[in-house]
């Protein structure tokens, strides 16, 4: 393995700084954005509750806000059920715009790397097989196994970046996804919390949501 990393050059160099960046990137993200984690399962149906008891205070409100980002969009809208519904779907919005900057934290990075991989492998190819061919112009003469040898050689950088931006587009595409059903998911539970909280919807708290 470092016999191919020490052939491919030095332009190896940012392409294995890529996949260590596409690892790490798909890692965190993959564990920040766990279902459980950004919308635990009944938190509606907890916060009805809270209500239904009248111990819904900024105490409650504020461990409901750290406990998740769905709970933080929650929070946002019954911090302001006072104020009718058009005010409340308000600040659910902008709370949920927060939430949904955060879940898509370092996304565009990982799509980058997926995109500048292949094109540092080409790159590293072509320069390459300028020097592959500067030094058989220079010496004056070539011979078919020197050069079959100098090419891939130069092929490997184009290996390397492939190798890299294939798994690192798989976990764009897959994360994008699943922040796509998360944000789906968190709506949902708003416009429920909304009709529940302005009388619209009736609730069976042994489901978690409204019927």
């Amino acid at each position: 393995m470092w016999e191919l990393v020490k052939a491919g050059g030095w332009m190896m160099l940012p392409i294995i700084l890529c996949s260590i960046a596409a690892l790490g990137i798909s890692a965190e993200r993959l564990w920040s954005l766990r279902p459980s984690r950004i919308a635990p399962p009944n938190l509606l149906a907890q916060v009805w509750r809270w209500i239904q008891e009248r111990q819904l205070d900024a105490q409650k409100l504020k461990e409901l806000r750290a406990s998740s980002p769905l709970g933080e969009i929650l929070a946002a809208g019954l911090a302001n059920s006072r104020h009718g519904r058009e005010i409340m779907k308000e600040c659910i919005e902008e709370a949920a715009s927060r939430v949904i900057h955060d879940l898509e934290r370092y996304l565009n990075a990982l799509g980058s790397i997926a995109a500048v991989a292949p094109l540092l492998g080409l790159l590293g190819t072509v320069l390459g097989m300028i020097e592959i061919f500067s030094g058989f112009m220079s010496t004056g003469m070539a011979n078919a196994p020197v050069l079959a040898g100098g090419i891939s050689k130069a092929l490997i950088t184009t290996a390397a970046g492939l190798i890299v931006a294939i798994p690192a587009l798989f976990f764009y595409r897959y994360l994008q996804r699943r922040v796509d059903e998360l944000v789906m998911g968190m709506q949902q539970e708003a416009v429920r919390l909304v009709e529940m909280v302005q009388g619209d919807r009736e609730v069976d708290l042994g489901e978690g949501g409204g019927r």
